[in-house]
């Protein structure tokens, strides 16, 4: 690579490159340069190896308890019980380490789809590639929103400002040139240098790439990435937090048991081994395999209905989102600019039919600056330009101008890029032996620059100004956007400014009309308790016009709540009255990005999660400071989306409504996992303690623990975890950040569901051993079977009252009813198969016995479905 390429003229530099400033490189030789460079991309921190990360599911609580169980298993000589709870032990470690490999798996494969772009000079082709496969040598083009995506040479820059406080901490633009400097410049000061990771926040430019990957200056500094640590994810500390109750829960208790059993008499090592055996049986090792399950399937989910989620914990945080803020244009709206009006100084010419206008002289002059200030190629109105320059295409073509001829007849020279600030373009052109220049912008920054007005009659001073503002607030009270045209003839080309003495020429009237989906989705967050703002540099009386027209606002009833950026208050010295004026506030209009940026901060200041909508660079601090920032995928800007936790690949703002149901559904999926399993387990551990505690016999042995933790927990589990969730999630408030994994109410829920199960066991074990006089071993085995069923049945005891025990989303979900079919099969195969049977002591029922055990297992969800239709459950 090129040593100071800033102290080389570009023509050195390209030469020594081996490139062509005009065709760029060919296959060849990019493929050559990838070989010898290899990508540009920057090293990452080497993952953990497959042994390391086997290795490291060993290091937890929950294992270490496990392991000693297993010990004391072995100490007591009960050998098949200490390969049991080794077989749960590796099961368990296997299952976390598969979904570990799979959740890096998909989390890699989602964050690929959203690589850096670059456009590119191929062959004399400008392309548009992945940035990684950028090579010293290549020429690319930067424009306005981009990231910078190599460190490169400028070759030609047109009013290029660049932001480089990720590589300097300098907040300022940097404004650059293509002029060659000293050797001894320093990096901060080589201003005809771009470098990776900044991003252009002004203008464009062409430039050479000189070096790519680690080389980069921002390569050299990017330890900070290296030695990020990715930690757990609020719902993951939700879940070790429980795991660790319930672990001294089950100690405690197992402790009791085997004390309790003895003094009843009962054989101390058999007490022991159901007391290993409860212990296992009650620790919740599924939990965080579950919720890695639940986050993966959710991204997968999303991403098939192109919604891009960066980070594993956004799924969850998303469902906790409860204020939306969002960009208007192609947000809310369709993003697709028609001219619908032409304002000459005399007249309106209205767009309704395809129409004749060469002949006019005032409109030929309004479009030859509508098609010369205009950076769309023809042809390529469907390219990705700007898509008010693309209307104004479409505008000279179908009034009969030829758009060609135009530019054709007047070549462009000079062109000042559009400008954030200022809100203008101008560009000169030769023409005939003269000069043209011709400028577009707001009707007020026009206005600014001009002295005289074309009519019909000829040029004439300009006196009326505010005849022309007050056009603004007409057309923008009904949605339109507006911009204003003018022009000067020059008979020798300017040496300096030239943009003054301007002829204004008039205004043409845009309609971005909203998207047809938009207004539904309004409906579905206000149902869902998640107020949506509109936030954008719009002015007011358009964003109220869209505001009204998607359900945002109530045209009868919109007072205060559109708020002009001039008017917010300071946010370091808020009043209770500017917080309920910024509370109740829907629209906001004329922002700018430090605006944005305090709005976002006063929501999260009051525990409100904020999910931030955005495309571009003024849009990337409140992305970054959002709670969960969302950036579009087709219009965004590289910098918006860098700094965003979710892209949306269609831009369409009803997809957040799909990704905060998605995230809601997944808490409520691991919620039902944890009620499911804990009232599964209880009720084994207080149906054990019931028998230690009378001269009844065990309902339950150690292996039949062991073996009713694998069959009853894992697929049912794993199945709560793939559901698609309650369609009726939307219909709910937003979820508190701080409410607990289990509430009161679920904990209630849990025990009454346990104690439905317990009765169930308890009853047919005094049916069977009491009544019947059945033997302890008939006795056991009926209790066995009882506690399977009810466990199986407690499934569909988890929809909330309110909905239909026969349809709603577990009944509704195929994988439930897979596991099961295959937790039945799995008893039935230890039924029949000797080995099995012998070792889980089990015996042959009659089917009078089967017919008692499928009564009582029923009886447990009648008990724990009258609780819940009584009100005492969720």
């Amino acid at each position: 690579m090129i040593a100071f390429p800033h102290a080389l003229s570009t023509e050195e530099l390209i030469y020594q490159l081996q490139s062509d400033s005009a065709e760029g490189l060919n296959k060849t030789e990019v493929d050559e340069r990838l070989g010898q460079y290899g990508l540009n991309s920057l090293s990452r921190k080497k993952p953990k190896g497959i042994l390391r990360m086997f290795f490291e599911q060993f290091i937890d609580p929950i294992i270490f308890l496990l392991t000693a169980a297993m010990i004391l298993a072995f100490v007591f000589g009960e050998w098949i019980e200490g390969y049991a709870v080794l077989a749960v032990i590796l099961l368990t470690v296997l299952i976390g380490f598969f979904m570990e490999w799979q959740a890096r798996k998909s989390v890699d494969a989602l964050q690929k789809m959203a690589l850096t772009k670059a456009r590119v000079y191929r062959n004399g082709t400008l392309e548009i590639i992945q940035a990684q496969f950028l090579v010293p040598g290549d020429i690319i083009k930067l424009e306005t929103g981009d990231v910078v995506p190599a460190d490169a040479r400028l070759i030609e820059a047109q009013s290029l400002g660049v932001k480089e406080s990720i590589l300097t901490g300098e907040s300022n633009q940097i404004n650059k040139s293509a002029e060659m400097l000293p050797k001894e410049t320093s990096l901060t000061e080589q201003f005809n240098m771009v470098f990776n990771g900044t991003f252009v926040s002004r203008g464009n430019a062409r430039a050479i790439v000189v070096t790519t990957g680690d080389k980069t200056s921002i390569g050299q500094i990017s330890t900070l990435t290296q030695t990020a640590h990715k930690g757990r994810t609020p719902l993951e500390h939700k879940l070790n937090k429980l795991s660790h109750l319930l672990i001294w829960f089950t100690l405690a208790l197992a402790l009791l048991i085997i004390i309790a059993g003895y003094l009843q008499g009962k054989d101390l090592s058999l007490m022991i081994k159901t007391g290993i055996a409860l212990a296992v049986a009650a620790i919740p090792e599924g939990l965080p395999v579950v919720a890695t399950i639940s986050l993966a399937r959710g991204m997968l989910r999303l991403a098939r209905q192109k919604v891009i989620i960066k980070k594993l914990e956004s799924v969850q945080t998303l469902g906790e989102t409860g204020i939306v803020c969002t960009d208007k244009t192609g947000t809310l709206t369709e993003n697709t600019m028609a001219v619908q009006k032409v304002m000459l100084p005399e007249r309106v010419v209205n767009f309704e039919t395809k129409l004749e206008f060469s002949k006019d002289e005032l409109f030929s002059q309004i479009t030859a600056v509508a098609v010369l200030c205009n950076n769309v190629k023809n042809g390529e109105e469907n390219a990705g330009g700007d898509t008010m320059e693309i209307a104004l295409l479409d505008m000279a073509r179908n009034t009969g101008y030829n758009i060609e001829e135009i530019r054709t007849n007047a070549p462009r020279i000079v062109e000042i890029p559009f400008d954030t600030e200022l809100k203008r373009m101008a560009t000169l052109h030769s023409i005939n032996g003269k000069y043209l220049v011709c400028v577009k912008g707001a009707i007020e920054s026009i206005l600014d620059l001009c002295d005289t007005v074309l009519t019909d009659t000829g040029v004439h001073n300009l006196t009326d100004k505010s005849r022309w503002l007050s056009l603004v607030d007409q057309h923008a009270a009904v949605g339109l956007r507006l911009l204003a045209f003018a022009n000067r003839e020059l008979e020798e080309r300017p040496t300096g400014e030239f943009l003054n003495n301007l002829t204004l020429l008039g205004v043409m009237a845009f309609l971005d009309p909203p998207r047809e989906d938009v207004k539904e989705a309004i409906k579905t967050y206000r149902a869902a308790g998640i107020k949506v703002v509109m936030i954008t540099g719009d002015h007011p009386a358009t964003a109220k016009k869209i505001g009204e027209e998607i359900g945002l606002l109530d045209p009868e009833n919109s007072e205060g709540l559109v708020i002009h950026s001039g008017s917010l208050p300071d946010f370091e010295k808020l009043t209770t009255v500017d917080e309920s004026r910024l509370l109740n506030a829907v629209v906001f209009a004329r922002m700018i990005p430090k605006q944005k940026l305090d709005l976002i901060t006063f929501y999260q200041e009051q525990n409100i999660v904020v999910g931030m909508l955005g495309d571009g660079v003024n849009d990337a601090p409140a992305l970054k400071k959002a709670d969960i920032g969302i950036a579009m995928g087709i219009r965004g800007t590289e910098a918006a989306k860098e700094v965003a936790d979710v892209i949306l690949m269609d831009d369409k703002f009803t997809s957040t409504e799909l990704a905060i149901r998605q995230g809601r559904n997944i808490f409520e999926n691991v919620r039902q996992f944890v009620v499911f399993l804990m009232s599964c387990n209880l009720a084994e551990i207080i149906a054990v303690a019931a028998a230690s505690f009378s001269s009844l016999p065990m309902p339950l042995l150690p292996l039949q623990i062991l073996f009713l933790n694998m069959v009853t927990d894992i697929f049912p589990a794993l199945a709560l975890g793939m559901g698609k969730g309650n369609k009726d999630i939307m219909s709910q408030p937003p979820r508190d950040p701080d409410e607990p994994l289990m509430t009161k109410l679920l904990w209630k829920s849990t025990v009454i569901y346990s104690i439905s199960i317990t009765v169930a066991v308890i009853g047919i074990t005094l049916y069977a051993y009491s009544y019947k006089n059945y033997s302890a071993a008939v006795a056991n085995n009926m209790a066995f079977y009882t506690l399977i069923l009810g466990q199986l049945f407690n499934v569909f005891n988890l929809p909330k009252r309110n909905t239909s025990f026969l349809k709603n989303e577990v009944t509704g979900n195929p994988y439930i009813w897979y596991a099961i079919l295959i937790s039945l099969l799995l008893v039935v195969f230890a039924y029949f198969i000797p080995v099995v049977n012998n070792v889980l002591n089990l015996v042959p029922l009659a089917f009078d016995e089967f017919a008692a055990i499928a009564v009582f297992s029923l009886l447990s969800l009648f008990l724990s479905q009258l609780a819940k239709r009584t009100g005492l459950t969720i």
